[in-house]
């Protein structure tokens, strides 16, 4: 029975494989058969098997976290024999057969500096991100105060390199443009005791907006002054997320120490309103989003309903993933959600967004293995007036994005091409 529903519901299948993980087949040669080497990078939650289920949703599945272990699934060679596909099985019976997240070449390069290109970027799905500068100073030995779920302290040095420059950062960008066809890229940074993450983002997403004319996105503690909002938005910025990850205060307390002492939940509300409020497009006609993170997994499942409510009504778009015990972690010894409890925050997470007309599934080619997108949750969803009138509005939209997306790359290689 647990089969035939994940055969017809792609997105109660992502969400049982982040709820449950998976055991890998000792016969499933990942990276021989094409596919993407696992990595521990940014703050850990790629840290799985990069897979394409049916319906083109893409997933990042815990497979070396310690819950995985004794998963009802297994992921093997696809009897198909085309090496890029997988079985996926549970308690043996086949259930579905998905494919390895192709492996890029630039993968296996490094920068003129020497670096490994994956230690500067790494797709998460179809978008490259990229964690620049230095650690996020909660994790600093003399007044730690990191989240506890989170393992970035853990991977820098490690796949995640501690050093990139402006010159690497582009190299790995265009690499990723001309061979991966990126549309997307997103830049993160934690915390900076002297609240310099935006003075360090900034010159790094102006140099990447100007060669390739790619979407930009900016997650990244709420700055004291929220004009430089305004300053990213005039620059090309195309996305800003603020990762309060937990809506109940107490709660947010407990799993977010540091961001509490030095924010608090309310600074990061403050700026998820400022940053809304300022329209869906920037001076030079740049489209701009605004989205509120969350982890779902960590505060009771109305509370993540509540904070998804909350986001939408003010026009941001919400950001939900599945929590998952990472290795090494504070909270490594935490039970992951079970599927049951997630359902009910992802159904809702599409139908507030679709409610709400905001622009989920428009941008082109932006495919996320970390969380289950707003969009993707209309598989779980039984208001079917409410889907057809999201396909309707969203067709032209995401016809106009392809258009002016295009446009924009164009003129940033015409201009490279003119110098």
């Amino acid at each position: 029975m647990v089969a035939t529903t994940l055969l017809q519901n792609p997105a109660y299948l992502k969400i049982d494989l982040y709820c449950q993980g998976a055991r890998l087949s000792p016969d499933l040669m990942v990276e021989q058969a094409g596919g993407r080497k696992i990595l521990r990078t940014r703050a850990g939650l790629g840290s799985g098997l990069e897979l394409v289920l049916p319906g083109d949703l893409w997933t990042n599945v815990p497979v070396t976290e310690d819950f995985a272990k004794v998963s009802p699934y297994e992921i093997g060679p696809s009897p198909s024999g085309d090496e890029s596909d997988v079985e996926i099985r549970y308690d043996g019976e086949a259930v579905v057969t998905a494919r390895l997240a192709p492996r890029p070449a630039w993968y296996d390069r490094k920068t003129s500096s020497g670096r490994p290109m994956t230690q500067i970027g790494t797709l998460q799905g179809t978008y490259l991100g990229i964690y620049p500068g230095k650690v996020c100073e909660f994790w600093s030995p003399s007044a730690k105060s990191n989240c506890h779920f989170c393992s970035v302290g853990l991977n820098l040095g490690v796949d995640d390199s501690r050093e990139k420059t402006i010159r690497d950062i582009l190299e790995v960008a265009h690499a990723a443009q001309e061979e991966s066809k990126i549309t997307y890229v997103d830049f993160n940074a934690g915390h900076a005791d002297d609240f310099s993450y935006l003075d360090m983002l900034e010159p790094i997403v102006s140099k990447v907006k100007e060669e390739t004319g790619l979407l930009i996105g900016l997650q990244a503690p709420p700055h004291p002054d929220l004009t430089r909002y305004d300053r990213l938005r005039n620059a090309g910025v195309n996305r800003v997320s603020f990762c309060f990850e937990i809506f109940d205060p107490q709660r947010f307390a407990e799993v977010c120490p540091g961001k509490a002492k030095t924010y608090g939940l309310r600074k990061y509300l403050e700026a998820v309103e400022y940053c809304a409020s300022l329209g869906a497009r920037g001076p030079s006609g740049e489209p701009w989003v605004t989205n509120g993170e969350l982890i779902a997994g960590l505060e009771k499942p109305e509370s993540t309903i509540a904070a998804i409510d909350w986001l939408t009504e003010r026009g941001a778009v919400p950001t939900v993933c599945v929590f998952r015990p990472l290795r090494g972690t504070d909270y490594v010894h935490v039970p992951p959600p079970t599927t049951e409890q997630m359902i009910p925050v992802f159904r809702h997470l599409f139908e507030a967004c679709a409610r709400k007309n905001l622009p989920i599934g428009v941008a082109p080619n932006v495919h996320v293995s970390l969380v289950m997108l707003p969009e993707e949750g209309r598989f779980l969803s039984d208001d079917w007036g409410l889907k057809a009138a999201w396909q309707m509005k969203r067709a032209p939209k995401a016809l106009a994005a392809r258009w002016w997306l295009r446009s924009r790359t164009r003129r940033a290689k015409a201009q490279i091409a003119a110098r």
